[in-house]
């Protein structure tokens, strides 16, 4: 296993948890939400009166930060990640990632982070399951798997 020296930043995903940390006590606590990803955005589907502005202004917040981070930070200090996969390994991995969310009832931050720091024993099950999961898939694509 090689590492990529270029892309392990420990320090800004350090900080990334922080501010998510962060963002997600400040979500509960100003709107008694749970700042999960799946969930506001199945808050959507369909449409609610009345709950839809919050919802859509945080998930275009969401979708337009990488744009807002390029435009702010340098070019130098901008690379972009190395995905050892083909595009359709990466959209069958995002479709199972949408297939799981909505069997465990939360996303990654949702259960990850928010449930979790709630002390929820259904979180703690899906941060364990989602979390061995990928632990074993890794295991299967650098050891057994040639794709």
């Amino acid at each position: 296993m090689n590492i990529d020296w270029l892309h392990f930043t420990p320090l800004t995903s350090l900080t990334g948890g922080i501010i998510l940390g962060m963002a997600s006590a400040i979500f509960i606590l100003l709107n008694g939400r749970i700042l999960g990803i799946s969930g506001i955005l199945g808050g959507l589907i369909p449409p609610k009166i009345g709950d839809t502005s919050w919802r859509a202004a945080f998930l275009i917040g969401l979708l337009s930060a990488p744009a807002v981070f390029h435009a702010v930070v340098p070019t130098e200090y901008v690379t972009a990640p190395r995905i050892d996969a083909s595009e359709i390994i990466v959209i069958l991995a995002g479709l199972l990632v949408g297939i799981g969310t909505r069997y465990a009832s939360g996303c990654t931050s949702g259960h990850g982070v928010c449930g979790l720091s709630r002390l929820s024993p259904r979180s703690l099950v899906a941060t364990l399951s989602f979390m061995g999961a990928g632990f074993v898939m890794t295991f299967v694509m650098r050891h057994v798997a040639n794709i």
